[in-house]
């Protein structure tokens, strides 16, 4: 077995398509083939089933897949680590909730590196995919939140998943709107203030998708509720309907611009309405070079350092 038949079996599996994987491997068809027909003769097992709409990891391969990212993951550090410039680029990504500060921090992390050596990646993603990807070594880093009411689910997910979390700042609950926005004005907000406006949130796929939400109090039910894909739909719809969401005040005007405002909640059946902003990282693998500088632009720019 070869670090290059590994890497070959990540690809198909990624794209679940020997010639897609072949394309994006610069390795033609029959070779990727062969080198995968040789690597399950050596498992004694099929990695992969061929079907007429490509390949289907099969349970065995399912497994192996697993452990494949773990050994590829720890090969690219070595390279990071070690490399003498063969030309092989090392790769470092990030996956988050829909934060600037974590967009920002990336961009600063990056300015440090030579990008010539580097295949970076920032993944702004569904919450459920930011653990994913940090547990299947997609993203070597994770951004998310826990508060009282998800913290049981989501701490359960990353023990099973084999993940660690890192608290990074304990916040107090904002609402986010237009500056011109008809509360825009107030020292502060409550939920029956809002009950006029659509409240703005980024979708999950997931059938508890509340536990999984970007924005706490989402066991609340609000008047009004417009779902989201992207930061900025979210920042028109505040302007062009006077919605809201809810965030954790820290915001970066650089990216986000400055027309919506952060203005603080306070709501007596919310008293103690906390976000704790964490990293998650996988139990038992060291930093990366980049992995250590981002931790350190996010607590630069938190001002926790």
């Amino acid at each position: 077995m070869t670090i290059q038949q590994i890497k070959y079996a990540i690809e198909i599996s990624k794209v679940g398509s020997v010639n897609k994987a072949s394309e994006k491997l610069y390795i033609s068809q029959p070779s990727l083939s062969a080198a995968i027909k040789d690597l399950e003769n050596e498992l004694g097992f099929a990695i992969f089933v061929r079907t007429s709409k490509g390949v289907k990891l099969t349970n065995d391969g399912t497994e192996f897949i697993k452990h494949a990212y773990q050994v590829y993951s720890q090969y690219e550090s070595l390279i990071e680590k070690y490399s003498s410039g063969d030309g092989i680029k090392k790769k470092f990504g990030v996956s988050c909730q829909h934060y600037s500060f974590a967009v920002k921090s990336f961009v600063e992390m990056v300015k440090n590196f030579d990008r010539n050596e580097y295949e970076f990646a920032l993944r702004e993603t569904k919450t459920r995919e930011v653990i994913e990807d940090v547990a299947n070594f997609k993203s070597q880093i994770g951004i998310i939140y826990l508060s009282d009411f998800n913290r049981s689910t989501i701490c359960r997910l990353l023990n099973a998943s084999d993940l660690n979390y890192t608290p990074l700042i304990d916040c107090k609950p904002f609402i986010y709107l237009w500056k011109n926005h008809p509360l825009a004005a107030a020292k502060s907000i409550n939920f029956a203030q809002l009950q006029d406006y659509p409240n703005l949130s980024f979708e999950q796929s997931d059938s508890d998708s509340f536990y999984f939400a970007e924005e706490i109090m989402s066991e609340e039910k609000y008047f009004q509720t417009i779902k989201v894909n992207d930061r900025s739909t979210m920042l028109n719809l505040m302007i062009g309907l006077n919605g809201y969401t809810m965030c954790s005040g820290i915001i970066c005007e650089e990216l986000n611009g400055d027309d919506c405002i952060a203005v603080p909640f306070v709501d007596e059946k919310y008293p103690n309405a906390r976000m704790e902003i964490v990293y998650i990282t996988k139990k038992g693998f060291a930093l990366s070079t980049c992995a250590e500088e981002y931790i350190k632009q996010l607590k630069k720019y938190l001002n926790i350092i």
